[in-house]
């Protein structure tokens, strides 16, 4: 009977997982590289803080698709009408092709550490998600999002290669040099790089199409919490691994370029080895994150405009959908190959992923309060933490949006 349920319980693990090691995507390893080069181990309290607050927020994405059985953009246009929807779906459509450019960069830039050109590199990336999708199950598509996924796990042993001083990271956690808009533009591109519109999107219809229902919401929220720490250890582990090379040895330095923050690491990890663990850790990154947002774009729209929108569904069922997944990857790897400075683009969309949080998280917020039974709604102590953090991260994402201009005026 023990054995029944441990397997039971992980026939349901798969969603919160999947889209948490897409969060750690080529974007956040940029960010979290340039936190550690310019300012060392001072992030990582941050990095550490940001656990529980990634996890109040998918946690509600899971509370609201298991208990209505709905997405996210189908429970807004319900409850708020058709103009909110849309909205948000367009929010969501500027924040997937964002982050679709910088997982393709990615792609394109580890590609290039072996003499790839871009356009190959790419254009290979694009025809095995698409074959993923349009040829498998919603089941197949999260066994092959985990494994691809999974070798982001190689950034845990880069960043154990580097040797940091367990007296300088502990010394680093102490310090948080707040009154510093550098150290804040990057603490706030961390948050915009931790929680991101596409993650709500995808967590909640994901739990949808793979059948699951509130009697599974137990661990579908063991699934979630078991993501946001995987999450952050390998953000972490980047930060460290970066804050104890490139850091140390070249403190405040700027990253322009994968190829950068690769042969700036490999010099102390090996030319070879090292080389090759890190376009493990970029590629498989890039890869889970592209299939999470494009299967999030393809979700939101179908729930605002009413086309069959599932993985269960043949092609020929329900065409739009993998139509617009497909376009989502078409567009952003030609935008990839077009040659934008990656690192300068990846902190740049997490930051416009904080300046998004207030119409995304206040609108989660509300269906948390609004669109629940009584004993799954978000309500007394609890809800006071939650609106708290919504209220706090949104501010800071404004803050990270408007202080170019502030410095402007200045």
């Amino acid at each position: 009977m023990k054995r029944r349920h441990i397997l039971g319980a992980l026939a349901i693990f798969g969603p919160g997982l999947v889209v948490m090691l897409a969060d750690t995507d080529a974007g956040s390893v940029i960010t979290a590289a340039q936190s550690g080069a310019v300012w060392g181990y001072k992030l990582i309290l941050l990095q550490l803080i940001l656990i529980p607050v990634v996890y109040m927020v998918q946690e509600l994405a899971v509370r609201l698709g298991l208990v209505t059985g709905k997405g996210h953009g189908e429970l807004i246009k319900e409850h708020f009408g058709k103009s909110w929807a849309w909205v948000s779906v367009i929010t969501l459509l500027v924040a997937c092709l964002g982050a679709l450019v910088t997982e393709f960069a990615g792609v394109a830039g580890a590609g290039m550490l072996f003499g790839i050109p871009p356009w190959v590199s790419v254009t290979m990336a694009v025809l095995l998600l698409s074959i993923v999708a349009w040829t498998g199950s919603y089941l197949s598509v999260e066994r092959i999002a985990i494994l691809i996924g999974s070798f982001e796990l190689v950034f845990l042993l880069i960043a154990w290669w580097a040797n940091p001083s367990p007296a300088e990271m502990l010394s680093g956690l102490a310090q948080i040099p707040w009154r510093q808009s550098g150290y804040v533009y990057l603490a706030v591109a961390n948050i915009g790089a931790v929680i991101m519109p596409w993650m709500v999107f995808y967590h909640q219809s994901a739990v949808v199409d793979k059948g699951l229902t509130v009697k599974d919401l137990r661990a579908t929220r063991r699934d979630t919490a078991f993501g946001a720490v995987i999450t952050q250890i390998i953000m972490i582990a980047i930060l460290v691994a970066v804050a104890a090379t490139i850091g140390k040895d070249h403190p405040g330095e700027s990253l322009n370029t994968v190829q950068q923050i690769a042969d700036a690491l490999t010099p102390y990890l090996g030319k070879t080895v090292g080389t090759i663990l890190f376009a493990m850790g970029m590629v498989g990154a890039s890869l889970v994150a592209a299939i999470v947002v494009s299967l999030a774009t393809a979700w939101g729209l179908g729930e605002v405009s009413g086309y069959k929108r599932s993985l269960e569904h043949h092609p020929t069922k329900a065409p739009w959908f993998y139509i617009i997944y497909t376009v989502m990857l078409i567009a952003g790897a030609i935008m990839a190959i077009s040659g934008v400075n990656l690192v300068n683009l990846s902190v740049a969309v997490q930051v416009m992923n904080a300046a998004l949080l207030p119409i995304v998280l206040g609108l989660l917020y509300m269906l948390a309060v609004k669109a629940l039974p009584e004993p799954y709604r978000l309500s007394g102590v609890y809800s006071v933490v939650v609106g708290t953090i919504v209220v706090v991260t949104s501010l800071l994402g404004l803050y990270a949006a408007l202080s170019p201009f502030i410095l402007f005026l200045r």
